[in-house]
């Protein structure tokens, strides 16, 4: 299998439909959470919302990014969520999160083998690999919390 196929694989594996690593994907975990939920303060942690807004930022950041060859973000705003007042305002950002999460995985997976070994925009950022698998990284990171999140809240429903 070439990179560009494995990483798009590894980036399904945790956005979308994956449960090898973390035996859960954000997909699942989106999905089974409504927006009450979603926007639950959990003593002084990130909600799940402001997890999922800040993935996808990082996302929808780096799909710009390399259709402009411009890199515009910044970690500054990657929490700037709005307030979100209700389901079908919370289904938006899920279903903008899983757009986003597949458009960034067939652009990987349309990538030349030869891109993976270039700089990302600056030579300050790393390559496209270092870039690639930073995501996947941090998707896995903040996915972890996200379950536990998830967790927490729904013990304290019960």
């Amino acid at each position: 299998m070439t990179r560009n196929l494995t990483l798009a694989s590894r980036l399904r594996e945790v956005l979308l439909n994956g449960h090898w690593i973390a035996n859960t994907n954000y997909r699942e975990q989106l999905l089974a959470v409504n927006w009450q939920q979603a926007t639950q303060k959990v003593n002084n942690l990130n909600t799940i919302a402001a997890l999922t807004y800040h993935i996808n930022y990082y996302l929808e950041g780096l799909l710009n990014a390399f259709e402009s060859g411009k890199l515009e973000i910044s970690d500054k705003f990657s929490f700037d969520l709005p307030p979100i007042n209700s389901e079908a305002e919370w289904q938006t950002i899920v279903a903008n999160f899983l757009e986003h999460s597949e458009r960034f995985a067939v652009k990987v997976e349309q990538m030349e083998d030869t891109l993976f070994d270039q700089p990302f925009i600056d030579e300050k950022y790393g390559t496209f690999l270092r870039n690639i698998e930073g995501v996947i990284e941090h998707s896995y990171y903040h996915l972890g919390q996200i379950s536990l999140i998830k967790k927490m809240i729904l013990e304290h429903q019960i």
